[in-house]
């Protein structure tokens, strides 16, 4: 079972030992022909903390990446479910309305403060919504940088970054496989998946997956499909090109959220459903690429990634409900239709060198970025009508007549310069570092204004390696982050300059018990101004003079309890407050920010119990979190238990059986003050997995 720490690396089966060149995959552990993963790897290379491949070792910051395999072990189908239950300090608040992707990463919450890619391209949140990817069976790892990411990736990205890598061509073995699903609530599965060598030239990769379920609560059922395809040429000796595409269309429900009774849950209407009948959630997107990677002479390698992606959102729903006491029902409103169009088409290019100054090895990457991202948003505003239903049993009724505009038609220009370096000085010390300046260019109709915004995001780290197994690091960074979003920045926000933050980490990784057991520890702080602000001395003006704040520690371990038992643990102890913050509702210095816990933690445990049995189970665990800046109301701590069996009657076959919400934990994991949006239920699911 693979590690879900700071330095988990990715894992795929046994049969499937060489990838796309460029990509690390790791041989798992196996026990009597039960494949574990292979836990924590501190020194295989990833590009989840630089553009460099450094190992977790030599990188000197909080990075991890998710394997394919260990997300299949732990039943974890939703991209968000992955991510939360297996990286470190991670938390889940995502809504319909934001594409159910916001999380939380050391006290900084949202699309804004953590940034999402997929396959190393930024996805930048439309209007605070990012929709794309949603399944995991495309997936070959996860990979997250903790701590502010911009030298990276640019604006934004204080709190984290979170980059999904989909599976990708072989170009020596072979992999077939088809997993089929059947569940409660009346999930049904049907998953398909290939790759390998066509001949000398050629290899490819193709993976399909469709989804459909009745839903946990009335009138919600869901679908989904996803695709994946790729082709590489090694066209010459040096040179090789790969064309994918992969694509997805979901419709994850419509739950806004359960009315709450003088701020209580009544347990009563857990299953029902507010939104009309006629309620609409569909996201359809796109994304086509064309790698290159040439390696002209012995020490140098040129990357370049084309690419266009596209996003097709639909929204037709009743969003906000409040249980009045005096009646005993429920007032609806918030009617809110919206459609998003988005394309993006970009390039990202840089060269890598290796040289020896002094004897000393030292590793540089120079490169752009630049890409144009167009956005329209057409919806009803502003979201008039309102309805009364009743608290037990709702007649749901429909939507009817509205009329749709244009609210916001942006053009978005962005172009980055980076570069990032590491120098070896002996065997035990190194200097990494890097740099990168952005600008972004927004260009709005109706209202129509231009803005221009510039960032130079920075950090420098040192790392220690006193032995083998152990590495010290210290680091210091820079980011930057939008007030408001870049892609539909309203005229109100244009005169804004972009927030600063500054992070100071140190933190240790060993391995321990003759490399069975590894383990990563970090501290860190980090502070961010020209938050808006009123003005002390003048309350009617508004200005950039807020300031936020974050620091904790974040602690992993995963080690092997004799042959056939292994335990993996990660939690985050986290202080997130606002320093100075004053708003039009008062003064919320000191206070904590909304959707930031101060506790998160994950324990997974696998037991090979029997030749051809394994049995597995987990807890994710999220502390209280405030819904509002004012810190009057909040939604409690919760611990949800997951638990697996899996038995292989042959080595090419596996029949997994997984319960989600084991106790059937009632929590909710986002909403405010009068409504919230509740996690499922008890659920099970089935899957029948071969390979070929």
């Amino acid at each position: 079972m693979a590690l879900l720490t700071t330095a988990a690396w990715p894992v795929m089966a046994q049969q499937f030992p060489k990838q796309e060149a460029g990509t690390v995959v790791l041989d798992p552990i196996t026990i009597q022909g039960l494949s574990f993963g292979s836990g924590l790897d501190l020194q295989s290379r990833s590009n989840a903390g630089s553009r460099l491949g450094l190992s977790s070792f030599e990188t000197p910051a909080s990075v991890q990446v998710i394997g394919a395999e260990t997300i299949r072990q732990r039943g974890q189908r939703d991209v968000n479910q992955a991510i939360v239950q297996n990286g470190t300090g991670i938390s889940f608040h995502g809504a319909p309305g934001n594409g159910g992707t916001s999380l939380s990463m050391r006290g900084f919450a949202g699309h804004a403060s953590v940034t999402r890619l997929y396959d190393g391209t930024r996805l930048y949140p439309a209007s605070g919504t990012i929709t794309f990817p949603f399944d995991t069976w495309n997936v070959e790892r996860i990979e997250v940088l903790n701590g502010p990411a911009s030298v990276l990736y640019g604006e934004g990205a204080v709190g984290g970054a979170i980059n999904i890598v989909p599976k990708k061509p072989l170009t020596d073995s072979t992999r077939n496989e088809v997993r089929t699903t059947i569940g409660t609530d009346g999930q049904l599965g049907l998953a398909f998946g290939s790759a390998g060598p066509i001949n000398e030239a050629l290899a490819y990769s193709f993976d399909v997956n469709g989804t459909r379920s009745d839903g946990w609560l009335d009138g919600n059922d869901t679908s989904g499909r996803s695709l994946s395809a790729a082709l590489r040429w090694q066209a010459t000796e040096d040179l090789a090109l790969t064309l994918s595409h992969d694509y997805g269309y979901n419709r994850p429900g419509a739950y806004f959220g359960t009315p709450l009774v003088d701020g209580k849950l009544d347990e009563r209407v857990r299953r029902r459903n507010y939104n009309i009948d006629d309620d609409l959630v569909r996201f359809r997107d796109g994304y086509t690429q064309l790698r290159a990677e040439w390696t002209p002479v012995a020490h140098v390698t040129v990357r370049s990634n084309s690419y266009y992606l596209t996003s097709d959102r639909d929204w037709r729903n009743v969003e906000s409900y409040s249980y009045r006491p005096e009646t005993g029902d429920v007032l609806r409103n918030s009617y809110i239709a919206i459609k998003h169009d988005i394309e993006q088409l970009g390039n990202r290019t840089d060269v890598t060198f290796e040289t020896a100054p002094g004897g000393m090895e030292n590793t540089t990457t120079i490169g752009f970025d630049v890409n144009r991202i167009k956005f329209k948003n057409t919806n009803n505003s502003p979201y008039a009508g309102e309805s009364v239903v009743d608290f037990l049993h709702p007649q749901r009724g429909s939507f009817g007549p509205h009329v749709m505009a244009t609210t916001a038609d942006t053009t978005t220009d962005q172009f980055a310069l980076f570069v990032d370096n590491r120098l070896k000085i002996n065997e035990q010390w190194s200097i990494v570092g890097g740099l990168r300046h952005d600008n972004l260019r927004i260009s709005r109709v109706a209202p129509e204004f231009t803005r221009s915004f510039d960032s130079l995001n920075w950090r420098l780290g040192a790392v220690y390696t006193p032995t083998p197994d152990v590495a010290f690091y210290a680091q210091v960074s820079r980011a930057h982050e939008p007030i408001g979003n870049i892609l539909s920045l309203a005229q109100s926000q244009s005169d804004l300059k972009l927030t600063q933050a500054r992070q100071h980490e140190i933190g240790v990784k060993f391995s321990f018990l003759g490399g069975r057991g590894d383990a990563t520890l970090a501290a860190y702080r980090i502070v961010k101004n020209d938050l808006l602000a009123r003005d002390p001395d003048d309350p009617s003006v508004t200005r950039q003079i807020g300031q936020q704040s974050s620091k904790g520690v974040e602690a992993a371990v995963g080690f092997d309890v004799g042959s056939r038992l292994r335990i993996d643990v990660n939690g985050a102890l986290i202080s997130p407050r606002y320093d100075d913050y004053v708003q039009s509702g008062g003064d919320f210095s000191g206070n904590r920010p909304s959707n930031a816990p101060r506790r998160v933690a994950n324990i997974w445990g696998s037991w090979a119990f029997a030749e051809g049995w394994t049995a597995r189970a987990g807890a994710h665990y999220v502390g209280e979190t405030f819904t509002s800046d004012a810190n009057t109301t909040s939604r409690p701590s919760y611990t949800v238990l997951n638990a697996g069996l899996e038995w292989r009657p042959r080595e090419n076959m596996s029949l997994d059986l997984n319960v989600y919400n084991l106790t059937d934990r009632v929590y909710a994991t986002s909403g405010g003050a009068t409504q919230w949006l509740l996690a499922p239920p008890r659920s099970a699911s089935l899957d029948f997995r071969v390979t070929f």
